[in-house]
């Protein structure tokens, strides 16, 4: 391939225009010397990088160009974080140390890029360098969220040039976004990002649904511009006549929204619930912002009928994220070609709530101490992840610490009441247990019930919205292992995990002294590292405390002991090779490993794997059923070898995104014709024979093996499921057109397990 000819001159001229929009974009933030400091740290990282380029080709220095850029310009950050956003790789691709940074700028930006630097070298087997990572950016959360709010920026600009990596690399960095970096924007209060990292997620995780959706938004477009224009024709009128400050347009739902809906609904596109919605900003004084709010609704609900079930009321209490808006769905007349109205979503809000929501948190921040409901509500959940984060240690792996904070990334909330009337926000699906530890550590590992209402209600009762619950304690309760299963709150589990580690070390001490004493016995004078691998391999422990804890507990008999040691002294070679694991660094060293493995055995399978494309033995994942045609990946397990998942996989989002560093290539051949058994749901009207004429297409016309079938009938409709032996995609696709032409058939679809 000829090489492409770089016109150095040019690039030059394009840097430097992109480095005056980010000082022009800046200007309203800056003081002082803040521009030389800019000017200063621009040339560092343009020297730093003067040799490197992006996969596109393009000089390195655009990216963290662009990371400042979207730092200044959608999250509204300033001179500190335009800084550190333009300084962000250097300490990780250069040889420039932390200490250069904090000599030449301070400690402040040395400790926010010391938090956006990727933790280096080899992880212990069972651990996740994403994971590791995350863990890192996180506890910075305790110093100063910018670091968050930069590798977010960060982040965004890799999606938006996702397009020059490789497949691979793009299905694992989209899926780890979908995953982690969009909660995470979610919860910061950052929607306008959040929407656009799950759009590129979709965009590269499943293509196709993502083309799909939004080539059905285009072509509509002009008709939905035209319809929000007779919308809120009768709105502006009215809001005009009251003469209020305001702005009103309307907007299509994000592609990403519009694909879970149809995934989660078995909707048609044109049936969706509030396709797009109309949103109305005031611009108002602080102290009328509700009054105006709430006066609003009242002009859009005089004109269109609202569904009462549809009401949201974010301005007299907000999200947790500090989310502010009124939300209601009213039915418009019928338009052009409808012969019915549909369902439109109104959003209200001003100008302040408008930016928080668009902004988050840094937003937030900016109208400090002129709305405490907002600064109370985003503060508790900081406070609840800082606990969580500081009540971690190494006994929990960053994979179950990245899952506890997860779970407060995304999710609804239910609003309680303390017996005094002291509003509570919790998540939904939140305990009397989770209610017990909001109120202080104490009450919940002394409590033993509560009441709802007046009513006793055990530990385990889930919350509902308007509540009111009194704690019933006892001194003799202590917290155990099963209120783990109970609680759903991040704080709640980690006050839990504490009480537990303080009532367990007794224990691990006692077990810790048992295996030493035994083994000196058994002629192991030392309880080594090496020692304690093999007895976690063998004893299916977790981790060394398990294991000590299961032994101090006896929940393990010391007699076992002896097993262990003539089961090693027997298998010592095949032993050593299942408990002393050589942790998988990538996924090279695996395929050669496995190359070996292997390199005697027939060549009989029809899948290529890895960046050289060999042929090696696999599993295909029972949680997905991958055939022949699929989009498919590899992934390197720890004791099953490579399993094939199709990227659309249920798991694939956690996979990809927790142990990225263990996904390889995979790629269908059409070598060999092999069989798949594939899940169907046919769903329909019933009439009398449609059993026999579904059965018919797939075993007479189409000579296709069924496994097992199942069919049910409810109300006049049917719900068939069918096991069948499928060839490929393409297999698959002619069958399901044939039982879509079957009399009554009105649906069938791939069923995802």
């Amino acid at each position: 391939m000829k090489p492409i000819a770089i016109d150095l001159e040019k690039e030059r001229i394009e840097i430097l225009k992109r480095y005056r929009k980010l000082l022009r974009t800046a200007k309203p933030y800056l003081k002082d010397d803040d521009a030389k400091q800019i000017k200063k740290a621009f040339l560092l990282s343009a020297e730093a990088h003067k040799d490197m380029r992006r996969k596109s080709g393009e000089p390195y220095i655009y990216h963290p160009l662009a990371v400042a850029q979207i730092c200044v310009e959608e999250i509204g950050l300033g001179t500190t974080s335009i800084i550190s956003a333009l300084m962000h790789d250097v300490v990780e691709d250069t040889n420039t140390t932390l200490l250069d940074i904090e000599k030449e700028f301070g400690p402040k930006i040395a400790s926010i890029i010391d938090g956006l630097t990727k933790i280096a070298g080899t992880f212990d087997y069972g651990t996740s360098q994403q994971a590791e990572n995350f863990r890192k950016m996180l506890l910075t959360l305790s110093d100063d969220i910018r670091v968050i709010l930069i590798k977010l920026a960060d982040r965004l600009h890799n999606m938006r040039t996702l397009s020059s990596m490789a497949k691979e690399k793009q299905l694992k960095i989209a899926s780890e976004t979908i995953y982690l970096y969009a909660p995470l924007a979610h919860r910061l209060g950052l929607n306008a990002i959040k929407s656009e990292l799950e759009d590129l997620g979709l965009k590269y995780t499943e293509p196709e649904a993502y083309r799909e959706i939004a080539h059905k938004l285009m072509e509509n477009k002009r008709n939905r511009e035209s319809f929000v224009e007779h919308f809120i024709r009768p709105i502006k009128k009215s809001l005009d006549e009251r003469s209020l400050a305001y702005t009103i347009k309307g907007r299509p739902k994000s592609i990403y929204s519009i694909y879970n809906k149809l995934k989660k609904g078995n909707t048609a596109f044109d049936k969706i619930y509030d396709l797009f919605a109309v949103r109305v900003v005031l611009d108002v004084p602080l102290e009328r912002e509700k009054s105006d709010c709430w006066e609003v609704y009242s002009i859009v609900t005089d004109h269109y009928r609202p569904n009462p079930s549809r009401l949201k009321d974010w301005v007299s209490t907000p999200k947790s994220n500090g989310y502010e808006s009124l939300h209601t769905t009213v039915m418009s007349l019928p338009y052009g070609s409808d012969k019915e109205g549909r369902w439109v979503e109104v959003q209200i809000r001003t100008k302040r709530m408008d930016e928080i929501a668009e902004k988050g948190v840094a937003a937030h921040f900016k109208y400090k101490g002129t709305d405490t409901r907002t600064n109370q509500a985003f503060e508790s959940w900081l406070s609840q992840v800082r606990e969580a984060l500081e009540s971690n240690d190494k006994t929990q792996s960053a994979v179950e610490l990245v899952d506890d904070i997860k779970n407060s990334l995304y999710h609804e909330e239910v609003f309680v009441f303390t017996p005094k009337g002291k509003l509570i926000v919790l998540q939904s699906g939140s305990t009397a247990l989770d209610f017990a530890f909001e109120i202080h550590s104490e009450v919940g590992a002394k409590c033993i019930g509560a009441k709802v209402g007046g009513k006793l209600v055990p530990l385990s009762h889930k919350l509902q919205n308007g509540d009111q619950i009194e704690i019933l304690t006892s001194s003799k309760q202590k917290p155990s292992e099963d209120w783990l299963r109970i609680v759903y709150t991040t704080k709640a589990k980690a006050r839990i995990k504490d009480f537990i580690k303080e009532e367990n070390k007794s224990h691990l001490i006692k077990g810790r002294d048992m295996i030493e004493a035994r083994l000196k016995h058994l002629g192991y004078p030392t309880l080594t590292l090496e020692l304690t691998n093999q007895l976690r391999a063998y004893f299916n422990a977790k981790d060394a405390n398990d294991l000590f804890y299961r032994f101090g507990k006896v929940y393990i008999p010391i007699e076992q002991l002896k097993h262990w040691k003539s089961d090693k002294e027997m298998h010592e070679r095949k032993q050593a090779e299942k408990s002393i694991q050589a942790p998988i660094v990538d996924s090279k060293s695996f395929r050669k490993e496995m190359q070996q493995y292997h390199k005697d055995r027939k060549e009989s399978d029809i899948l290529l794997i890895g960046e050289d494309m060999d042929k090696v033995d696999y599993t295909l994942a029972k949680c997905c059923n991958p055939i022949s045609g699929d989009e498919v990946f590899g992934f390197v397990t720890i004791n099953e070898g490579i399993k094939i998942h199709r990227t659309g996989c249920p798991n694939s989002p956690e996979l990809l995104s927790r142990h990225g560093d263990r996904v390889i290539k995979a790629q269908w051949t059409s070598q060999i014709a092999m069989s798949f058994i594939v899940e169907l749901v046919i769903r329909g009207i019933d009439r009398v024979g449609l059993v026999n004429d579904v059965t018919r297409v797939i075993s007479d016309e189409l000579q296709v093996n069924i496994t097992a079938l199942t069919i049910g009938v409810k109300d006049g409709l049917f719900e068939g499921k069918i096991s069948l032996m499928i060839q490929d995609t393409v297999h698959l696709e002619s069958l399901v057109t044939e039982l879509e032409q079957v009399t009554g058939v009105i649906e069938v679809a791939r069923e995802e397990i």
